[in-house]
């Protein structure tokens, strides 16, 4: 299953009999997955604009699966009773979650959030989220995409690049790629920089640290979850955004 984004250096983790489950009932939602996912690109220059937000590039990641009508859906589920055979049913129980992206295939519903960069507890919440939802029938199969392994690993080596590249040497330098810092983040930088010797080292572990840190969302974080029970038994794939999704084509930046 989706050895085409394997060999792209994405990571893939099937939990619960996700892989049988869309392999044998809905092929159709992977290989849309696997198409959106393989087109996807974001230049360094969108990350450094983002500033911890989300890339214009998930962005437009985002709206290639809306375009597939993998759609933003609130799923709501309700327990009902009725009391006497001629009353009213009354609604004892009900549960309500929007998702980012929901498609149904044959009558099976898939649905996926996709965590850029929040802080980690968010993957607790999903991935309770879809618990709660498979426990009751809503969803067949659920996934998380977020930053892969080797993207959170590399992201200090990719902006340095990009600092080299663009001879940064000042935090004004920085301005006609969108980076804002505010006063607190500029003491930071000027104070390492002073302390180290290289602004362009500095601003990366500035930047990092405060954006891109171990406690936002990222593949390690989401894997300790899910090996440690959170979500189960809903089926789960987890995908994981490689480094090699960044570019470092500056023309290639897209307006939104």
């Amino acid at each position: 299953m989706f050895d085409t984004l394997k060999e792209k250096g994405f990571d893939i983790l099937a939990l619960h009999h996700a892989e049988a489950i869309l392999t044998h009932d809905m092929p159709e939602a992977e290989s849309e997955l696997e198409s959106v996912l393989l087109d996807l690109s974001i230049p360094i220059s969108e990350i450094v604009a983002g500033g911890g937000g989300e890339a214009q590039g998930t962005q437009r990641m985002r709206r290639a699966l809306n375009d597939l009508d993998w759609k933003k859906r609130n799923i709501s589920v309700k327990k009902s009773v009725r009391w006497e055979e001629d009353a009213d049913e009354q609604v004892v129980a009900s549960l309500s979650h929007e998702i980012d992206h929901v498609k149904s295939f044959n009558g099976k519903v898939v649905a996926f959030e996709i965590e850029w960069n929040n802080k980690d507890p968010f993957f607790d919440r999903d991935l309770e989220n879809f618990k709660r939802l498979h426990a009751e029938g809503a969803v067949s199969v659920a996934g998380v995409i977020t930053r892969g392994e080797s993207l959170q690993r590399e992201i200090r080596t990719l902006l340095r690049r990009f600092a080299d590249e663009q001879k940064i040497d000042s935090v004004e330098q920085l301005d006609p790629f969108g980076y804002n810092p505010t006063r607190r983040q500029r003491k930071l930088i000027l104070d390492r920089a002073e302390r180290i010797g290289d602004f362009r080292q500095a601003w990366v572990d500035v930047f990092v640290s405060d954006k891109y840190g171990e406690a936002t969302t990222h593949w390690r974080k989401l894997q300790d979850r899910v090996l440690r029970g959170v979500g189960n038994p809903c089926p789960l794939l987890l995908i994981g955004i490689p480094e090699t999704v960044v570019n470092f084509d500056y023309s290639a930046a897209t307006e939104l």
